[in-house]
């Protein structure tokens, strides 16, 4: 449904159509709402004291016509409209004077007064007579109470309608602000895939290319066939590049903060055994027993990146070592250690890029469930990832 024109009043009903003024002139809407009242006004004036002029007439026809100053100087206008009122018994003109007042002054007591001087205007007689209490005394409560909401009716009117207007401007504000607000939570859950994307792929990812490198690596050493070392030199090439670009868009999506929820379905302790299968390293792993199901699936899953990161990052800089991993139950919570020792130096190192988010990342996942992270080189040249867990951490 279509909104109605600016010009008309804002009390009008909602259901009014628009076409309602596509008919007239440009220039009339604009005036209308300011001429229409004068020359109500100046009928009324007519029809109360007839043509014939003299004061009574002449103070109503200037109440009439102070009306076009009423939106400029609303209080004034009020005031040139009583005597109108009371001389010249013009009724409308005051009326509208007020309600102006009502809709364009937010003080109270202003108010009061101006109804009360519209009031007074009102019940008192022209030509003031001595006895200003007529027989019988009903007709005075009528005229009282007749006179007291001829001058309040305004006032309320206008106050409903500032009132509307300013809760439509409220709820115009509350409408600006849920949509500022609708944004930012968009912006936000956008970052917080973005981090979640850059986690997984470094993890994920960059776990299962250094593998390809690494097996192309042993496979282009061992293969007697030109063809094959080829490819295999092809294949680690690739790696190899994978890599570096993984690394530059790890870097690009890791840009905003997150939170420590992840993608599903995701790894959890039994896999780890798996993933020193596929590993290439020599390792060492001591999982206490009935450590499955105990603990938070999110405690679980940093457990396996820990052990994940970290033997990916024996492969890099450490290759041939021996590696030990040990998980157990520590002060109700869990603990994942992993030592290597130093590399072989009859072991060629890989050419893989070092992205420098590996750590990092494990870091971050950890304080997030509320753990505590180390990691650091050993005396004997080795390095030491060790990570502790609440058993609350994720619920």
């Amino acid at each position: 449904m279509n909104a109605l024109p600016a010009w008309l009043p804002s009390w009008l009903p909602a259901w009014l159509p628009s076409w309602f003024s596509s008919w007239l002139p440009s220039w009339l809407p604009a005036s209308l709402t300011t001429v229409a009242p004068v020359l109500a006004c100046g009928v009324e004036a007519v029809l109360v004291n007839g043509v014939p002029p003299g004061p009574e007439l002449g103070s109503a026809l200037f109440a009439a016509a102070a009306l076009l100053l009423r939106r400029r100087l609303p209080v004034t206008v009020l005031l040139a409209t009583l005597p109108g009122l009371y001389i010249g018994y013009a009724a409308f003109a005051p009326l509208i004077a007020l309600y102006t007042v009502a809709c364009r002054r937010a003080d109270r007591r202003l108010l009061v007064l101006c109804a009360a001087l519209v009031a007074v205007a009102h019940l008192v007689p022209y030509p003031l007579a001595d006895d200003l209490v007529p027989s019988p005394s009903r007709e005075l409560a009528l005229r009282v109470i007749d006179a007291f909401v001829s001058a309040g009716a305004p006032v309320v009117f206008g106050l409903f309608v500032t009132t509307r207007r300013e809760l439509a401007a409220r709820l115009a504000e509350l409408t600006r602000s849920r949509g500022r607000e609708d944004r930012l939570l968009a912006e936000r859950v956008l970052a917080t895939e973005r981090v979640r994307l850059a986690r997984e792929m470094h993890d994920v990812v960059a776990h299962q290319v250094s593998l390809i490198s690494l097996q192309a690596g042993a496979l282009k050493v061992g293969a007697r066939d030109p063809v094959s070392r080829d490819a295999a030199a092809t294949i680690r090439e690739l790696s190899v590049r994978t890599l570096v670009e993984l690394r530059q868009l790890v870097g690009v999506l890791r840009a905003a903060g997150g939170n420590s929820e992840q993608l599903s379905p995701q790894p959890r302790l039994s896999d780890i055994p798996r993933l020193i299968e596929s590993g290439g390293v020599a390792v060492d792993c001591a999982i206490a027993d009935g450590l499955e199901d105990r603990f938070p699936e999110a405690v679980e899953r940093a457990v396996f990146r820990t052990v994940q990161e970290t033997l990916t990052n024996v492969r890099k800089h450490a290759p041939g070592a021996r590696t030990a991993i040990a998980v157990r139950a520590e002060d109700g919570g869990l603990r994942v250690e992993v030592r290597s020792g130093p590399p072989d130096p009859t072991v060629p190192r890989p050419d893989l890029p070092h992205g420098g988010h590996g750590l990092i990342g494990l870091r971050e996942r950890v304080q997030l469930l509320g753990g505590a992270f180390e990691a650091g080189p050993t005396r004997d040249g080795g390095f030491l990832v060790s990570a502790c867990l609440p058993p609350t951490a994720g619920r």
